[in-house]
């Protein structure tokens, strides 16, 4: 009775946020935001025209049963582009020549379920269309029905990513992944190399406006000395989640509305409610916190900056045309997916058996 009861309050949850969601970016302003070569606002209308509605109709599900999952494929999509661009790289498995950008320390804590539901989106594609949508695709959509869904801006998505045939080195995944300890200096400076400027940097932080974080990721506010910029009360409920400096827990990363995507964050922020240092650095430097101050202020200002911002990052390093590959698994490479191998030699042997 429990779950059961749970699983409608979500629901409930679910159907106030789209009811709520009403900012839109339509195919008109599109033209605002240049795109590589390569992709196109309407890649799969011929080969997959169902795409989009597969992966919403299946997430409005998973949602249902579990509305933090939204924040789980939107960090992942992030994990993705920051590192190798937006490949499907961070889906890899490991293999004989390392480990996967998985197992580095700033991906170990991405949900394991995120991973799941999109092979289970790409099998559900597959199946619908053939072997014509990539992972690194999927990843993208789930990540903007994720906003949507949970309140957020819609917005269209250019498509036609391949997927990558190599993941990063465990180096090269911690250096482009910043961590909550992050300042604000390091931040811009790492987002810069990505051709990111400040506004993106502040916008594509709202993000955390959803998801929770752990214990690891800001004890160091609290302990030995607490950070002089939290807020004294948000500090004393903080220590009751996180007692000592070795809490295996977590906590929301909004305070406000932790499970719907708006513009609390920054109201977080100005309030000095912020969880990690990243965040709250934001309004306490000087170059940022106007930025901050205007999106607290004014959400449609936010959501207008966070998807020219994701559709920026979404475009980070691509692999399109004929280069990288599309998955039939999406933690797998088609050369090392035995199934797909074995199969391939069946159709050779067929085909082979008819020419005699």
């Amino acid at each position: 009775m429990a779950s059961v009861a749970t699983s409608f309050t979500t629901l409930i949850l679910l159907s106030s946020l789209l009811a709520s969601a009403s900012f839109w970016v339509s195919k008109a302003d599109q033209t605002a935001f240049p795109i590589v070569k390569g992709l196109s606002w309407t890649f799969y209308k011929s080969s997959c025209p169902k795409v989009e509605s597969i992966i919403r109709k299946h997430l409005k599900k998973v949602f249902n049963e579990d509305i933090g999952q939204a924040a789980g494929l939107l960090r992942l999509h992030f994990h993705d582009c920051f590192v190798k661009g937006c490949d499907a790289s961070v889906l890899l498995d490991g293999s004989a020549s390392g480990p996967s950008e998985q197992d580095a320390t700033p991906n170990l804590t991405l949900r394991a379920k995120a991973f799941e539901i999109i092979n289970d989106l790409r099998e559900r594609i597959h199946k619908e269309c053939g072997r014509v949508v990539s992972c690194a695709d999927i990843v993208a959509l789930a990540a903007r029905d994720s906003v949507f869904l949970t309140g957020g801006p819609y917005y269209d998505v250019p498509l036609g990513r391949r997927d990558g045939l190599t993941f990063a080195t465990q180096n090269a995944t911690i250096d482009n992944l910043p961590p909550p300890t992050s300042n604000t200096t390091f931040i811009l400076n790492l987002l810069a190399t990505k051709n990111l400027d400040t506004t993106d940097a502040v916008a594509l932080s709202g993000g955390h406006t959803i998801g929770r974080g752990h214990c690891s990721s800001f004890v160091n506010r609290l302990y030995p000395t607490q950070d002089p910029t939290m807020d004294e009360t948000f500090a004393n409920d903080l220590k009751s989640i996180c007692p000592s400096n070795n809490t295996n827990s977590t906590t929301v990363n909004d305070i406000r509305s932790p499970n719907k995507f708006d513009n609390n964050y920054y109201v977080d922020l100005v309030n000095r409610q912020g969880l990690f240092t990243s965040d709250q650095e934001l309004y306490t430097d000087s170059r940022t916190r106007e930025i901050v101050e205007s999106f607290a202020a004014d959400e449609t200002l936010f959501f207008e900056s966070f998807v020219r911002g994701m559709i920026k990052m979404g475009q980070l390093s691509l692999l399109t045309g004929k280069q990288g590959e599309i998955r039939a698994n999406c933690s797998v490479r088609n050369s090392d997916n035995q199934y797909l191998v074995t199969v391939v030699e069946e159709e050779v042997e067929e085909v082979w058996s008819e020419l005699k």
